[in-house]
């Protein structure tokens, strides 16, 4: 499942997708719909979270920030798998 970012729809892609066929079906999300999408209910997840209990100044600051609260979503496994609970992404879930 993919939104239609560009390089979701590029050629190489594209080739790449024809070569592995039966083994990979792709489905696109419309147009702009980041709340069908899971992977930005957790980039929303990230944003909040680290400037809710950071505030970086750098880029470097900020990737390490993120870094950490990726750590640690990795091990609330129950946390991620609940975003998948709206009912908009259920879709996602099965």
């Amino acid at each position: 499942i993919a939104d239609r970012h560009p390089v979701h729809r590029a050629r190489l892609l594209k080739d790449w997708l024809a070569r592995h066929h039966d083994r990979i079906e792709m489905h696109f999300l419309p147009g702009y719909c980041p709340e069908l999408n899971p992977v930005e209910l957790l980039n929303g997840d990230i944003k909040h979270h680290v400037t809710a209990t950071t505030s970086p100044r750098t880029k470097s600051e900020l990737a390490a920030a993120t870094r950490t609260h990726l750590r640690r979503r990795q091990n609330q496994p129950d946390h991620v798998r609940a975003l998948f609970g709206k009912e908009e992404v259920r879709y996602a879930a099965d």
